[in-house]
């Protein structure tokens, strides 16, 4: 029987916390193997590198820096591309998803599929956990974008407030204001001494976060009236977003509050202070991320004019892209989309319902 191998490109925010958890939950998970790919040598990266294969994944490089490597005292496993052709699935983390998919995964027939992060549109099927699970097609979506943090909380508001059943959404219009962190408190580049605004660079949509969240509902066939708006802000915590649905109904805070609350992939919070949410995740979520999709702040909740919601809600780091590129991966590996909670059971700890 052929081994079940998790292949991840690149350690950072994304990569460096999917490594762990694939590597922790192997068995739970029903894997074999875990092995990742890390380009560039680095002595600032030795001690993060050095625990991860303690824990057991493999080391891949390119095959000019295999010795590098090995100065470093890192054991090598694979080259590069050695790596790819032998996963069950490769999940690539970096910024280079579309060009690594030109240049190489076009072209390699041994995995089962490719899932890219982000802003990498057009790499595959846009994909959110809980949102469009039902329209991945077994056998032909072999790549999958799973969309940006952001544009998961965008989208599972809409997915819990406006759907109706079947395929009825009871939404007019979305408009949204991601008032993003500066970088990632790993990262020490980019960093924002003052509130930046961003571009509207898409004259439908604003920026990539609406774009992408109309695409994946798109997949469902749905063309829904979205746009957003992007602020950079000086602050390593958390990105926040400010929301205002329009709604083709009455709606009450009351109707809103229990649709949030019986999402269970869904946390609410009193907390109005993101480095309160932040803490928490510190202290309970695994590598300091929480697993839900969106953390919805209900103090902020206000209908006004009896059709329209307002309200502010936190993205949990990166965690539920995390979520979503652990589901993707499994269905890949097996595509079975009803007993895939099941399959993610392990990981439900971290999935909370308030923060």
């Amino acid at each position: 029987m052929q081994k079940k191998v998790v292949h991840i490109v690149g350690t950072g925010t994304i990569g460096e916390p999917l490594i762990g958890l694939f590597t922790d939950f192997r068995d739970k998970l029903g894997l074999d193997e875990v092995t990742f790919h890390k380009r560039t040598p680095l002595s600032s990266d030795r001690s993060k590198i050095q625990h991860l294969l303690s824990r057991g994944a493999k080391l891949a490089t390119d095959s000019d820096q295999k010795d590098a490597f090995e100065k470093l005292g890192h054991r090598v496993d694979f080259e590069a591309e050695e790596a790819i052709a032998r996963a069950t699935v490769v999940i690539d983390c970096t910024p280079a998803g579309n060009d690594m998919k030109a240049k190489y995964y076009d072209h390699i027939q041994g995995p089962k599929g490719f899932i890219a992060q982000g802003s990498e549109f057009g790499f595959g099927v846009p994909y959110a956990r809980g949102i469009n699970d039902e329209v991945l097609r077994p056998g032909e979506d072999r790549f999958i974008q799973v969309v940006s943090c952001n544009t998961h909380n965008i989208t599972t508001l809409i997915k819990t407030l406006c759907h109706e059943g079947g395929d009825k959404y009871s939404l007019s219009r979305g408009n949204f204001v991601c008032m993003r962190r500066a970088n990632d408190i790993s990262q020490t580049k980019d960093f924002a001494p003052s509130p930046q605004v961003g571009k509207h660079d898409d004259p439908e949509f604003g920026t990539h976060h609406a774009h992408d969240a109309y695409h994946v509902f798109e997949t469902l066939g749905q063309k829904l009236d979205l746009f957003s708006s992007a602020v950079k802000l000086n602050t390593q915590y958390m990105h926040s977003i400010w929301f205002n649905l329009v709604f083709d109904r009455d709606i009450t805070r009351e109707e809103m509050v229990s649709r949030l609350r019986a999402n269970l992939r869904v946390a609410v919070t009193d907390k109005r202070n993101s480095n309160e949410v932040f803490s928490f995740g510190r202290d309970h979520g695994y590598y300091g991320r929480i697993l839900s999709q969106t953390v919805v702040v209900l103090p902020t909740l206000a209908v006004r004019k009896s059709r329209e919601l307002f309200g502010f809600c936190f993205t949990p780091q990166d965690g539920n892209s995390l979520l979503s590129s652990i589901a993707a991966a499994l269905w890949l590996i097996e595509p079975d989309t009803e007993g895939l909670s099941q399959r993610l059971e392990p990981l439900r700890r971290w999935i909370y319902t308030e923060i």
